[in-house]
């Protein structure tokens, strides 16, 4: 286990590696130079070349990665000039909100998802599968922002339940108005349950026909003890493995949802940067939903051996 946790740890040092060189590379590939990407095409020739010796723009290729490295592991992810504020600080105010949201939407989705899953399998085929297969497929087809203006027509604009705008302003002042979040979390959380369950149904059913339940069917052991004790930790890895590869989504931002209901999230921070050509911002979030990809990836993977006694890593 140690000896797999040292290479997975140097995979994923290495993929980071080259996300940073490709982030690099981006930022002097940028229309126009990183001088006139960042400052606009209205800057002048001396305020480019300014901007370039102040940045280090002007000197060679590897010294500027060496110092854009040193700069990153001191925090340091750019400056947003049509922001006047750096991308750590715009990042540190908007991911705590995109964690909570995304957070609350996901484990709600997975509280739902599995029994729902578990459900549809044991009665496989009745009408109770159909129903739930045929409102998963829905769900998992429609658009995201679709359904968010679905349900802010219905509860916010016909019944008046709901804002149907997310409460603005920091973590605590979000977390004054919870009755503004509960739009936003039902909308990841209901496509999020769609594709859990159906990976949860397709697990369970393929280890109920196993070997191992058949004897434990035989032995006469009780059905609800043949699906809780013997095939549920097995039917779960396929879901660690979606749990673990969402943790992207946390650090991303759900861009559209956030854009729908204006969430002060990170998809809404990148929304904007794309529209304003903010690029110091977008590259910042960039690389920040790499790493955690790699890290999420990374997650799933340790989880399997807690999940599946089985699993031996050599």
């Amino acid at each position: 286990m140690t000896g797999y946790l040292i290479r997975r740890v140097g995979q994923a040092v290495l993929v980071i590696f080259m996300v940073t060189v490709i982030v690099f590379l981006l930022v002097r590939l940028l229309p126009g130079g990183p001088a006139e990407a960042i400052l606009g095409r209205r800057a002048t020739a001396a305020e480019k070349a300014a901007f370039n010796r102040l940045n280090g723009y002007n000197r060679p290729l590897l010294e500027q990665y060496v110092h854009y490295i040193g700069q990153l592991l001191r925090g340091n992810l750019g400056y947003s000039y049509k922001l006047s504020q750096s991308v750590t600080s715009l990042l540190g105010e908007a991911l705590p909100k995109t964690i909570l949201l995304v957070g609350l939407s996901t484990l709600l989705a997975a509280l739902l998802a599995v029994p729902l899953g578990i459900l549809q399998a044991v009665r496989r085929n009745r009408l109770i599968d159909y129903i739930f297969t045929g409102a998963a497929f829905i769900f998992y087809a429609m658009p995201s922002f679709w359904l968010g203006l679905v349900l802010i027509e219905l509860f916010a604009i016909n019944l008046g339940w709901l804002p149907s705008e997310a409460p603005q302003g920091s973590l605590s002042q979000v977390l004054a108005h919870p009755e503004g979040l509960v739009l936003p979390v039902a909308t990841l959380a209901l496509v999020t349950i769609a594709q859990f369950s159906r990976y949860m149904r397709s697990s369970m059913l393929e280890q109920l026909s196993q070997d191992y339940v058949r004897t434990a069917r035989a032995r006469g052991v009780p059905e609800w003890r043949v699906v809780m004790r013997h095939t549920l930790r097995n039917a779960l890895v396929p879901v660690v493995t979606l749990l673990g590869l969402s943790l992207p989504w946390v650090l991303g931002g759900a861009l559209v949802v956030e854009s729908v209901f204006n969430f002060p999230g990170t998809g809404l921070l990148f929304w904007t940067a794309a529209q304003n050509q903010d690029y110091p911002v977008m590259l910042g979030l960039v690389l920040v939903a790499a790493v955690g990809t790699v890290v999420g990836s990374l997650l799933a993977d340790l989880m399997y051996a807690a999940l599946d006694p089985r699993v031996r890593y050599t």
